[in-house]
C-alpha cells in the first residue's frame, strides 16, 4: 500500500492524528522533521541556525523522497514541505495526500503552547505572530489545496477529537486496514 501523507500548517495536529491513523491501520508512523533529526543527528532549529533554511529544505526534500517510497506508512510533513521544489506534485504522484485544514485562530491557539520550538516563529509577539500566521497560511494554502483530500481539524483539543479527526481521514481516504 502506498504511503499516506498528512500536510498542513504547523500545529494543526499532523503528528497526533498521524500516530492515531498508523495505530488504527497497522502502518508505521513517521514524522518527517523527526526523521530528519534522527538521520542528521541535529535538531531542526540547529540546522536552520547553522546551515540556513535553504539547506534544511534540501534535506527535507531528500528525506521526503526516501520516506514516501516506504510501503504501509503514515507520514506527517512539516508545514512548509509542500511549498518547496516539486514536493506537492511528487507526494500526489506516489502517495495518498490529506490536507489537515485549520483556521488561523485555531493554529494561533495551538502555537501559543509550542511557540518556542519553532525556528520561524522565534521572538515574535502575539500581534506579529498573528499577522505572520495569516500571511504565511495565505501563501501556503494554494500548495496545501493540491492535496487529494481535505479534512477540517478546527476542533482538536482532546483524545476524543483526535479520534474524530482520524475517523474523518479514514472516511475520505481509501486506506486498507491491516491486522
Amino acid at each position: 500500500m502506498k504511503a499516506l501523507i498528512l500536510i498542513g500548517y504547523m500545529c494543526v495536529g499532523k503528528t497526533t492524528i498521524g500516530r492515531e491513523l498508523a495505530k488504527r491501520t497497522g502502518r508505521m508512523f513517521y514524522d518527517l522533521d523527526w526523521y530528519i533529526e534522527e538521520r542528521f543527528r541535529k535538531h531542526i532549529p540547529e540546522i536552520f541556525a547553522e546551515e540556513g533554511e535553504a539547506r534544511f529544505r534540501d534535506l527535507e526534500q531528500r528525506m521526503l523522497h526516501e520516506l514516501a517510497e516506504f510501503q504501509d506508512v503514515v507520514v506527517a510533513c512539516g508545514g512548509g514541505t509542500p511549498c518547496y521544489f516539486d514536493n506537492m506534485d511528487y507526494m500526489n504522484s506516489v502517495a495518498t495526500t490529506v490536507y489537515l485544514k485549520a483556521k488561523p485562530e485555531t493554529i494561533l491557539a495551538h502555537l501559543a503552547i509550542a511557540k518556542g520550538k519553532r525556528p520561524l516563529l522565534e521572538g515574535k509577539e502575539a500581534e506579529e505572530l498573528s499577522e505572520y500566521v495569516h500571511t504565511q497560511l495565505a501563501e501556503r494554502e494554494p500548495f496545501y489545496n493540491k492535496a487529494q483530500h481535505v479534512v477540517e481539524v478546527d476542533f482538536l483539543q482532546g483524545f476524543e477529537q483526535v479520534a474524530q479527526a482520524a475517523d474523518k481521514v479514514l472516511e475520505v481516504c481509501p486506506i486498507q486496514l491491516h491486522g
